[in-house]
């Protein structure tokens, strides 16, 4: 009987042991995840200063905010795919931030935003078809970037939402067909929070 109930202790304090640990890895990962998105975060915040500083110092420097603005979204927006093939991941997770910089940048000194906006958009597309990424996924996180900076800098949301669809569908158009359909399936959803963005910007399907 003494044997049997030493038998069941012992089970029970296997199971309890187990349960423990269980515990204890459950609260570890959670914390390793916590850590790490609270990391990515900052990096993000990292890489939305580093852009906005750059341009915003770019066009002060040429003392133009129109005639080099193209130009110098261009080549930050080529310098972040650049940067991403180079390491081999990110570009979905950096593209956001980058066009949310390049807003806010050119914000800073006075430039055309929903210009900015729409030539990002387009850089980031056609970028992104180069190296052969989702290009589909690259044009939404670059429309969402340009319509958060606008909304941080009391920007004129509407105006920057339809340039930035519009120009993420033209852009679209010189990869081809199956990039339109993609990339408008993408963005009616993103600009759906935008009053009359979808219906103005995007393409009416041919019957």
């Amino acid at each position: 009987m003494a044997r049997r109930n030493d038998g069941k202790r012992k089970v029970m304090e296997e199971a309890g042991s187990i349960k423990e640990n269980a515990g204890k890895a459950g609260a570890s990962v959670k914390a390793g995840i916590i850590s790490s998105l609270k990391g990515i975060n900052e990096i993000e915040a990292e890489i939305v200063s580093l852009v906005r500083n750059t341009v915003s110092s770019a066009f002060q420097a040429t003392g133009a905010v129109t005639s080099d603005g193209v130009e110098i979204t261009r080549d930050v927006v080529k310098g972040a795919i650049q940067a991403t093939e180079e390491i081999g991941t990110g570009l979905i997770l950096s593209t956001k931030n980058v066009a949310k910089g390049v807003v806010m940048g050119v914000s800073d000194v006075g430039g055309d935003v929903v210009n900015v906006a729409a030539q990002t958009v387009k850089g980031a597309v056609k970028g992104t078809a180069e190296i052969g990424a989702d290009v589909g996924l690259v044009a939404r996180r670059a429309v969402d970037g340009v319509i958060e900076a606008a909304k941080e800098t009391s920007g004129d949301v509407e105006e920057v939402a339809k340039a930035a669809v519009g120009g993420a569908i033209e852009a679209a158009g010189t990869i081809g067909t199956s990039a339109v359909k993609t990339v408008r399936e993408m963005l009616v959803g993103v600009v759906e929070g935008v009053k009359d963005v979808a219906s103005a910007a995007l393409p009416k399907s041919k019957t």
